[in-house]
């Protein structure tokens, strides 16, 4: 998958000397400000020759793994986008249109390449920090100021008069950079995206699509991107904005693409910036906490511990935003799945399981609907008590269960005496399956 350039192709470059390219600029002009050039038979003035030349040689893009290229002409290149990006910060007079063009072709050609074949596995990509693991891309010391340029460029001139080059084939091109590997390109890709939509308001319906397919993409098809916490990060901040009561629109995305990004196995990596995103639609609508819920228990991990451990924790915040009219209708589904959390042989998901039970919120919704839900929730603890493995695991049980003997001390008795009638009748069961298997 590759980026579809709109700017100009660079003509050849020719072979130049150091001493020719200091002869082209002998005077410094970094911070200087820049002039508007004169109209009429003069043409520009010497300085805007001077920024137009520095532009033209910044798009020379360089490797950094070409052993034919030469470290000073790179480190040419680096001050002359320092020059620029002293330009874009002077606040002295505003940069002349006839720069635009010229700029954002150049940050066109430096930003918009083909990445590297990625080189993690989708176990690594699993991984819950995977900043050790990171790629660092060799062209950063200048994709770092080309960035820049372009994030000035965005904050400082009227979007009007940037329309022209920021169109949607340019905002698929830095979507389709947020799978670089270098963490360092990615935040820079948050923090340009995010004031482009900020700025250019008619293209907000534009961008939210654009980054819902990259979302379907990712969750149906590879599973392997590298930018989805970011794109997330800059979700919750539009979603911080939406009115209330929230749009269709704005309700389909929570089902259709956030509910769905719960399931694939590198969850840990942008599960942080994901469950804001779930919470704060909560937060703005309660109604909704049992659309989320049940979405989260569809998509519960059957082998994946570390994800358990996330989801159990992303359920009891949502129970305390969770519309109290729903609490009856939650209660048996929710304790259903955390009782079979703490029966789970892995120690950390048992543990946090139990600990749940620690929230007033969460008990409070369980008391709602105790009749349904005391005979699942005793019948586990006493699974527990009896054949867990873990002593730390039997221990928060026994501090749960005379939790709940206190909550209801007949129900809770009648719910161990059905448990026992049932292990009794069991042998009587089985015989009786045996003899008409046998008949």
């Amino acid at each position: 998958m590759g980026i579809r350039r709109d700017s100009p192709k660079n003509s050849p470059r020719k072979k130049t000397t150091l001493k020719h390219l200091f002869d082209l600029d002998p005077k410094p002009y970094v911070g200087s400000p820049l002039p508007s050039p004169r109209r009429g038979g003069g043409g520009t003035d010497y300085e805007h020759d001077g920024i137009l030349s520095a532009i033209s040689y910044c798009n020379s893009v360089f490797t950094f793994t070409d052993p034919q290229e030469s470290p000073s002409q790179q480190d040419l290149k680096r001050l002359k986008l320092m020059d620029v990006v002293s330009l874009l910060k002077s606040p002295k007079k505003p940069l002349h249109e006839q720069l635009f063009s010229p700029l954002m072709s150049m940050v066109s050609v430096n930003l918009f390449r083909p990445l590297p074949p990625p080189s993690k596995t989708s176990i690594v990509s699993a991984l819950p920090d995977d900043e050790e693991l990171s790629t660092f891309t060799p062209l950063w010391p200048h994709l770092q100021l080309v960035y820049d340029i372009l994030l000035r460029l965005v904050l400082n001139v009227d979007s009007k008069k940037l329309k022209d080059y920021i169109d949607h084939q340019f905002i698929r091109n830095l979507l389709y950079l947020f799978q670089s590997e270098d963490p360092r390109e990615r935040e820079s890709l948050k923090n340009v995206f995010h004031r482009i939509y900020s700025r250019f308001t008619s293209y907000r319906s534009f961008m939210r699509k654009a980054m819902n397919e990259v979302f379907l993409h990712y969750v149906f098809e590879t599973e392997k991107h590298c930018g989805i916490g970011e794109l997330l990060e800059i979700w919750g901040s539009i979603i911080n904005g939406f009115g209330v009561p929230l749009k269709e629109e704005h309700k389909l995305f929570l089902m259709r693409v956030l509910l769905p990004l719960h399931k694939p196995k590198g969850l840990q990596v942008y599960h942080r910036q994901l469950a804001y995103c779930v919470s704060q639609f909560v937060q703005k609508e309660p109604a909704l906490g049992g659309v989320v819920v049940r979405g989260i228990l569809r998509y519960w991990p059957i082998t994946n511990c570390h994800k358990e451990v996330l989801l159990i924790g992303e359920l009891e915040e949502l129970v305390e935003n969770i519309d109290p009219d729903q609490y009856r209708t939650l209660a048996l589904p929710l304790c259903s799945r955390i009782t079979r959390c703490f029966n789970s042989c892995n120690s950390q998901v048992a543990e946090r399981a139990l600990y749940v039970w620690n929230n007033e919120q969460f008990v409070k919704m369980a008391s709602e609907a105790m009749e349904e839900v005391f005979p699942v929730v005793v019948e586990g603890m006493e699974r527990n008590l009896k054949l867990h493995w873990s002593k730390s695991v039997k221990q928060l049980t026994e501090n749960v269960k005379a939790m709940l003997e206190e909550m209801d001390p007949p129900l809770y008795d009648k719910c161990l005496r059905e448990i026992h009638h049932r292990e009794s009748e069991a042998p009587r069961e089985q015989i009786k399956r045996q003899q008409k298997w046998d008949q």
